[in-house]
């Protein structure tokens, strides 16, 4: 099938960079999310980023105004109702994926494919909660979207090849390089990724190094261009956290169970950058 509108639920920094690439594609985008406050602060990201791109001359005015007109924002969830391809960004809870897959399933033109962006929660079950998980398929964007190139592509075990095929088109012409994986806890990335994080807080819990001893450590010892607890604050300890607990229910191994320290900086409300706070202080 041939996508031309593209919707996006969650407006969100995954959900704003997502509408913004696809844009520049020359993609039709409507931009969804139902706190009026989250969808003014995505537009205002995207002026600012689009601005930015003028001053350095990267793009022209013309085509800013271009990309501005192929943009509409809504809180209603209804006007995704046209759209041929609704990619879902919202709060990594399986829950409320279920509960707005659902929705969506019910309200979008039949052949619509329905895309979540998940990091690691299972395709299967959140497509089952629709009335058309055939048509349900997973799309791991990264942060920075406007610069990360990976996409993960991950069906679920009823997707059918052909949306498979779409959704790996459309990450091709958004820009962004496409890796298909086997639906399982955490795809590829994280699977690897989040067990690292979580091993390089016990070391922090454990009182063997600092967090800047331990970042040092890794990124000179072992050529990582940014440290472990450095890049959970970038992700969010929440959400590393929230990954973490998924990995240990789905696998019954304690390998994968969460460290201390994640759930100390959670309770503590230290989430990091987002709050000012995680395992280094932002507030200055």
């Amino acid at each position: 099938m041939e996508i031309k509108k593209v919707g996006v639920l969650g407006a969100g920094t995954m959900g704003a960079g997502i509408a913004q690439v696809s844009i520049e594609a020359g993609y039709s985008v409507v931009l969804v999310d139902v706190v009026p406050e989250i969808v003014e602060g995505a537009i205002n990201r995207l002026d600012k980023a689009w601005a930015k791109a003028v001053e350095k001359g990267k793009v022209t005015e013309e085509a800013v105004a271009d990309y501005k007109a192929k943009l509409i924002k809504s809180t209603d969830i209804h006007d995704l109702n046209d759209v041929d391809i609704v990619i879902e960004a919202v709060v990594e809870n399986i829950d409320i994926k279920k509960k707005v897959q659902k929705q969506l399933g019910e309200l979008c033109k039949t052949d619509t494919i329905l895309a979540t962006n998940t990091s690691a929660l299972s395709i299967t079950e959140i497509a089952a909660a629709t009335n058309r998980p055939e048509r349900v398929v997973g799309m791991h964007f990264f942060n920075p979207v406007p610069v990360m190139k990976l996409v993960e592509v991950i069906p679920g075990v009823v997707t059918t090849d052909d949306v498979t095929q779409a959704v790996i088109e459309l990450a091709k012409k958004i820009g962004k390089e496409p890796v298909l994986a086997k639906e399982s806890p955490g795809f590829i990335v994280n699977r690897i990724l989040v067990p690292y994080m979580n091993e390089a807080a016990n070391v922090f819990y454990e009182g063997i190094a600092t967090a800047e001893e331990i970042d040092k450590a890794m990124k000179l010892g072992a050529g990582m261009p940014m440290g472990p607890l450095a890049l959970a604050d970038m992700v969010g300890i929440d959400v590393v956290l929230a990954v973490c607990d998924f990995f240990f229910k789905e696998f019954a191994d304690s390998k994968y169970r969460p460290s201390l320290a994640f759930r100390q900086k959670v309770r503590a409300g230290h989430l990091g950058k987002k709050t000012g706070r995680g395992f280094y202080d932002y507030s200055n």
